[in-house]
């Protein structure tokens, strides 16, 4: 009971500091507590319901909670299933995979060979009907932002594909701007090889990683 007892009183520290951060967004504070008030709570629980390994119980509660209590931060309306239905459509026999995340996020995962060649971050042919119709789809919805994140396959170093996974989400927003999307609306982030999707071990598997992974949110207001 004094373990819950503290852990609450450090949520209500967590959520005041927040709160009182000047230079971030209502959007910001809000995820930021949602997150801060789902970790503390889920390590709770985490820790309540652990049997002998309460440090996994309590990092595991903290990290679903936190996921939770940040998913108020976006929401799904009725534009984002709207949009979602709209590139479901629009990339229908591409390979492109559209989807809604746990977090209210519009999720497109392009792969590699319609999207980039191995070791390549220009745009192929293939992937440009895609975007063409995702900026036209932005340009209706202009109150949603995009993150496009670039990877690699495992092939090569850190130093080779760090780069290259963010130039290939760098290009893709280029390509959206140049479509009248507005680049201020568009945040990028390479991963290098650090997640994948499949085993790098196959040949079919570094394809799969060779990726770029676009999502759109609509902000809670």
């Amino acid at each position: 009971m004094n373990k819950i007892i503290i852990s609450v009183s450090a949520m209500l520290l967590v959520v005041n500091g927040l709160s009182g951060c000047a230079n971030m967004t209502e959007t910001q504070r809000d995820s930021g507590t949602g997150a801060a008030i789902g970790a503390v709570a889920g390590a709770v629980i985490g820790r309540a319901s652990a049997g002998g390994n309460k440090g996994r119980s309590t990092a595991t509660g903290a990290a679903v909670g936190a996921a939770i209590g940040a998913a108020g931060g976006y929401l799904w309306s009725q534009r984002m299933q709207e949009q979602k239905a709209s590139m479901e459509q629009a990339t229908q026999g591409t390979g492109v995979a559209v989807s809604q995340t746990a977090d209210n996020q519009l999720k497109l995962d392009i792969p590699s060979d319609i999207s980039f060649d191995v070791g390549r971050y220009n745009i192929n042919a293939n992937m440009t009907p895609v975007l063409d119709r995702l900026a036209a789809s932005l340009n209706q919805h202009p109150v949603t932002t995009v993150t496009v994140i670039g990877h690699t396959d495992s092939s090569g170093s850190d130093a080779i594909n760090d780069p290259l996974s963010v130039n290939r989400a760098a290009a893709t927003r280029d390509y959206l701007v140049a479509r009248g999307v507005a680049a201020s609306r568009i945040a990028i982030d390479g991963r290098g090889s650090r997640q994948p999707a499949a085993d790098n071990a196959t040949a079919a598997g570094r394809a799969i990683n060779r990726r770029v992974e676009i999502f759109i949110a609509e902000p809670a207001r």
